[in-house]
């Protein structure tokens, strides 16, 4: 039996997205950018729900009783990590949902810490970034240290 790679992709790897060209001038988080990253997050949410169809159709029809020990061992690990997979992916819609509404209230592309622009490039990146690249350094060091502490 192959092993599955669990592959989760980037926004910006789905189908027929471009990274949002600004204009010189253009105001920040806009509505033409809100509308983007709304798109592109829409857009990501289908294709992880997709991807949960495909898991329940595969398990249904790959289930089946091995008589030897190991093979049934390696199915059980397959299924393992496929549904590890989706439950992080469960909790990425989670959180796409949570940014979509975020977008609706104009609260998105700010960060929640200090309030900058978390900028249009870490959200292509990251389109549920909730935090500038400094607060998230630094979050990031705080957690290192009193993980090690």
């Amino acid at each position: 039996m192959a092993r599955k790679k669990a592959v989760v992709k980037s926004p910006l790897f789905l189908r027929g997205f471009e990274p949002y060209k600004e204009k010189k001038g253009e105001e920040y988080m806009n509505e033409k950018q809100r509308q983007h990253f709304k798109n592109l997050l829409l857009s990501w949410k289908q294709e992880l729900m997709e991807e949960v169809d495909r898991t329940v159709s595969h398990m249904k029809d790959e289930a089946a009783n091995f008589p030897d020990p190991a093979d049934r061992a390696t199915q059980e690990e397959e299924f393992n990590l496929e549904l590890r997979t989706r439950d992080r992916e469960r909790k990425l819609i989670k959180k796409i949902d949570q940014t979509i509404v975020a977008i609706d209230s104009d609260d998105y592309g700010y960060c929640e810490q200090c309030g900058v622009d978390v900028g249009i490039r870490r959200l292509e990146a990251r389109p549920t970034a909730t935090l500038c690249v400094d607060c998230k350094t630094l979050d990031e060091i705080r957690e290192r240290q009193t993980s090690n502490g």
